[in-house]
């Protein structure tokens, strides 16, 4: 592909927990154009009763993505928080990193107190973060050095060994004060502290190509790799196109990251009895949010009703099978037009609580959704549009709960919800949102993942300058935005933090 004259091309690597892909920009004067150039599956696989990440094959759509890029003038790498692979002393891989859906999460836990890791790090409860993953490591006693997802893969390209920092604040192991590795977490760790590698800041240049891994993609040797926001969300909140602070994020995909962005962490038992994290952002930032449950169990309802192949519905099945125990009706799914159906139908007919644990695990959603709304006394959804319109509902609530109280507990005010990630494509899910919060809804970008990607390498690359104010003013000019108001009238039940109320 030619580039325009003054332009410079980056090449960002995505990585979702069902797909990678890889993006190139062409970055300007005025010019801020993006192309997906390859998209790879991305399967776990089973073994021996444990859920891997088949980190091989991962890295092979890596290299044919880049190999599709052609030359670039940065390379930059982002993915899912928390999970990790373990290099021995030679560098070598010692197997493939576990699945952090893995049932070994639901049963580990570090030995130091929620209330002393929530103190130190700013970071919420939740099972698989990484340092509850290591409690549960078998591996420890014969790893060197541990590397999270998008730095294993800098690794394979580089052989540069580091900890990118907004992920590393991911793994509850990193204060949130020094935005260093926490000495007295680390020292829980025995010997194994050993293995945590030395923190390194978004747009940082991790180092260039290894001569091998240049031929066989056909890039100059010189080509170098920047580090980025590696944990996808922040990568995706750099790219929200606000004009000033008075705004509240949601990255929406398989996962709903709800928030506001904050100078400084705010950590306080308020915040932990709620679940809010402070997680490191772009230029200092801290994502002030909550997990809430996205558009997983949507995903997993087209992924049901798509299959005809039978499975066992006590374990978690690979994408493409049934978990009802009998074959499904198969065949494609027009998501589209159920949404287009869901819309029609009655508003808040039946919710559910989208945190809820029995939701969490893959599996036969629309079961789980119909057995929920039948033991709380609801309308069981007989119709996918009416499955559809439960899941969207029951999100733009979760949405609301989620805004009102990190402007409670933050004291914050803000006139505006962004909404970014591939959850934005959902009219009706930006729409209830916005009703539900009583605020208008922005939507867009889509890719706003790979967006901050790039912005952060070409700025360390000199292609562009400023504030990440000014980075955002970029986005705000050269993406297409949709505005949904909060209609007049609509009527949003009152719902507690885990289920319907009887108003």
């Amino acid at each position: 592909m030619q580039s325009a004259p003054g332009t410079r091309r980056y090449a960002a690597v995505d990585l979702g927990a069902s797909s990678g892909r890889v993006v190139v920009a062409e970055i300007g004067p005025g010019t801020l154009d993006l192309r997906e150039v390859h998209r790879f599956a991305n399967v776990p696989v089973r073994a021996g009763g444990t859920l891997y990440w088949d980190i091989l094959r991962i890295y092979r759509g890596v290299l044919d993505g880049l190999r599709a890029a052609g030359p670039v003038d940065g390379i930059g790498i982002d993915s899912w928080a928390v999970d990790y692979g373990l290099l021995d002393e030679r560098g070598a891989l010692l197997g493939n990193p576990v699945h952090y859906r893995d049932a070994r999460t639901e049963h580990a836990n570090s030995d130091v107190p929620f209330e002393e890791l929530y103190a130190r790090t700013g970071i919420a409860r939740q099972p698989f973060n990484t340092i509850h993953q290591l409690a549960a490591e078998p591996r420890l006693a014969t790893a060197a050095t541990l590397l999270l997802i998008p730095d294993l893969i800098a690794y394979w390209l580089t052989g540069e060994i580091g900890a990118e920092l907004t992920n590393a604040s991911t793994t509850q192991l990193l204060d949130a004060r020094t935005r260093e590795w926490d000495p007295a977490l680390a020292a829980r760790l025995g010997p194994a502290a050993a293995i945590l590698p030395p923190i390194r800041r978004p747009g940082e240049v991790i180092g260039p190509l290894l001569p091998e891994v240049a031929a066989e993609i056909g890039m100059p040797a010189a080509t170098r790799v920047i580090a980025v926001g590696s944990h996808d969300t922040a990568s995706a909140v750099a790219a929200v196109p606000a004009a000033d602070g008075r705004f509240a994020y949601i990255s929406c995909g398989t996962w709903s990251l709800v928030g506001v962005e904050l100078d400084q962490p705010m950590i306080s038992e308020e915040g932990r009895r709620a679940n809010f994290t402070n997680e490191a952002g772009i230029d200092g930032t801290v994502r002030y949010l909550r997990n809430v449950t996205g558009l997983w169990p949507l995903q997993e309802c087209v992924r049901v009703w798509s299959s005809a192949v039978p499975a066992d519905p006590a374990a978690p099945a690979p994408p493409g099978a049934s978990t009802t125990g009998a074959p499904g009706p198969g065949g494609p799914v027009d998501l589209a037009g159920l949404l287009e159906q869901a819309a029609r139908e009655e508003p808040f007919r039946s919710v559910v609580d989208a945190d809820d644990p029995i939701f969490h695990a893959p599996g036969d959603m629309p079961a789980r959704i119909a057995d929920v709304c039948r033991r709380s006394g609801q309308p069981v959804p007989d119709t996918r549009a009416r499955t559809v319109r439960c899941v969207v509902d029951s999100l733009a609530l979760a949405h609301r709960a989620a805004i009102g109280e990190a402007l409670r507990l933050t004291g914050r005010a803000v006139d505006t919800v962004h909404i970014v990630g591939g959850g934005s494509r959902n009219a009706l899910l930006c729409r209830l949102t916005a009703d539900a919060c009583g605020l208008p809804v922005v939507a867009g970008p889509v890719e706003a993942t790979s967006i901050g990607n790039v912005l952060v390498q070409a700025r360390a690359d000199g292609a562009v300058s400023g504030t990440l104010t000014d980075l955002r003013a970029l986005i705000r000019r050269g993406r297409p935005l949709e505005r949904y108001e909060p209609r007049p009238g609509a009527v949003i039940p009152e719902v507690g933090r885990f289920g319907r109320s009887a108003g």
